[in-house]
């Protein structure tokens, strides 16, 4: 009996994953042209709730952005009250501005979320435009933030910098699947 060619058995092993698991087959397949499509497919592939349909993985996606825009406001808001005695105006100005921005985020999110919890068909359309404009925003408000950290100590910039950023991603990949989801026009949630 011949051996069985490498590329022939990972086919097969490839072939039957996917057979036994539709929602991840989702998530890669949707992950692949996402803004950070190997922080999309890690983000989303460990996420513990259902993902079974386009409108599953939105509502994971801003989860995702969601959890993470609140855990980097709890940790500029912690920074703000630690540099209020420790540095300068410029800094502090950064930080303060940086916690208003991430918590307008937190808000759009939250409404986002709410939107795409409540989805019907006959207002399909307004929830969409709705629920990309929020997160466009929210995505505007983590860009903003960063911009105030232009002229700020480089320790602390650094910090910031590396928490909204991964912030910024992840809600960019949340923006993609929400305009995934109104491609398909609501089908299939």
């Amino acid at each position: 009996m011949a051996p069985i060619p490498l590329f022939l058995l990972f086919s097969t092993l490839l072939l039957r994953s996917a057979a036994t698991s539709p929602p991840q087959d989702l998530v890669r397949s949707s992950c692949l042209n996402a803004s950070y499509p190997s922080l999309c497919l890690r983000t989303l592939s460990s996420y513990s709730g259902p993902i079974n349909t386009p409108r599953d993985l939105a509502q994971a996606a801003v989860k995702v952005s969601l959890a993470r825009a609140r855990k980097a406001s709890t940790y500029l808001t912690t920074n703000v009250t630690a540099a209020t005695g420790k540095s300068g105006g410029r800094e502090r100005a950064a930080l303060s501005d940086c916690v208003e921005q991430m918590a307008e985020s937190v808000d759009e999110l939250s409404r986002t979320l709410g939107e795409l919890k409540h989805l019907r068909g006959e207002t399909f359309e307004f929830q969409m435009s709705n629920a990309r404009t929020w997160v466009s925003a929210a995505l505007t408000n983590e860009d903003t933030c960063l911009d105030g950290f232009r002229a700020v100590a480089e320790k602390v910039k650094s910090d910031v910098k590396k928490t909204i950023t991964n912030v910024a991603k992840v809600t960019s990949n949340a923006l993609y699947m929400i305009r995934k989801l109104d491609e398909t026009g609501g089908t299939n949630w």
